[in-house]
Formats: structure tokens, C-alpha cells, sequence
């Protein structure tokens, strides 16, 4: 009888052995795989609410604009779709852009700069940059709900630039992705 329990423990024993290389040799293999940047962000989910998309829709039908219309909520017209890399939240990204409201009235003049991260910013934004690749331009139609909702945007004087719950258009220019 003690042969068999001695012949028993040690299979025992060697299924443990073997179970713990096991988990150490996944745990070495995932370790060598392609690391999250860490950067935090994931894909927008904030969906326009159905007023928004009405009074965005009856804008861009005023003034005869054809556009296409995203599942969030936001219009977009793709003039260049580019050949580079594609952005995603966690790129850095180049770009050229222009704002302006519904009433023709301009809150930002053309301007060049750098985003640490695309999805630091607006959803509108993240949600629509990502629809063109490097080199590419798009126009956006952004309700306030993907915009600057209710808070609006002042100057450096506490000027009203962007009233609360605007639209808000952008011509944007994607120059960089990395």
C-alpha cells in the first residue's frame, strides 16, 4: 500500500511541477508581448441627443451642406482622406485647423499646433480625426454634446468665444500622427 501513495504523491508532485512551469512560461512569453502605452484613453462614447441631431440637421439643410452623418451624432465631410498613419486616442498629432460657429462668426483663426494626445481632446475631435490618415483633411459638424456642451469657451478677458450648448464647425488638417 505505502508503494502506491509514494507513486501517487510523486505524479502529484510532477503535476505541479509541471503546472507552475506552465504559468511561468506564460508569464514570460505575455511579458515580451507589445505593452499598452498607458496613455488612458479609449474611444468616445458619448452619443448627440436627438434634439441636437435635429438642430444639427436642419442647419446643415439650410444651408444646402451635404454631409455625412457619424453614429455618435456629428457631421463630417472628408475633403482628402490621406495615405499616412491613421491616429488613435493615443497618438500625438500635427494638425492645421479652423473653427467657426453656425453664425459664420470665427472663435479660432487658422492655427497650427501639436496635441500630445488625441484624446485629450473634444469628442467631436476624437471621434473624427481618426476618420481620415496623415496628410488627410476633414470638415466637422459637432453638436455641443461632442463639442464644449455647456461650459462654453471665453478668451483670456472672460470674452464669450463659443456660447454655451453651440455648434461648432472645424476644418482640420491632419499634418503628424505619431
Amino acid at each position: 500500500m505505502s508503494y502506491y501513495l509514494n507513486d501517487y504523491f510523486s505524479k502529484k508532485s510532477l503535476m505541479g511541477k509541471i503546472v507552475i512551469c506552465a504559468l511561468i512560461g506564460s508569464l514570460f512569453f505575455t511579458s515580451c508581448l507589445k505593452k499598452d502605452s498607458g496613455c488612458g484613453f479609449s474611444d468616445p462614447t458619448t452619443m448627440a441627443s436627438a434634439d441636437e441631431k435635429q438642430q444639427l440637421k436642419a442647419y446643415l439643410d439650410s444651408a444646402n451642406i451635404k454631409a455625412t452623418l457619424s453614429p455618435n451624432g456629428f457631421y463630417y465631410s472628408i475633403a482628402l482622406s490621406g495615405e499616412g498613419n491613421m491616429p488613435v486616442q493615443c497618438s500625438q498629432i500635427t494638425v492645421a485647423y479652423k473653427g467657426w460657429l453656425t453664425s459664420g462668426s470665427s472663435f479660432e483663426p487658422l492655427t497650427t499646433t501639436v496635441f500630445t494626445s488625441l484624446g485629450s481632446l473634444i469628442d467631436g475631435w476624437r471621434e473624427g480625426i481618426p476618420l481620415i490618415r496623415k496628410g488627410g483633411s476633414i470638415r466637422l459638424y459637432i453638436p455641443p454634446s461632442l463639442g464644449y456642451g455647456s461650459k462654453g469657451i471665453t478668451d483670456n478677458s472672460g470674452n464669450i468665444v463659443v456660447p454655451p450648448y453651440s455648434i461648432i464647425i472645424f476644418d482640420i488638417s491632419l499634418i503628424d500622427v505619431q
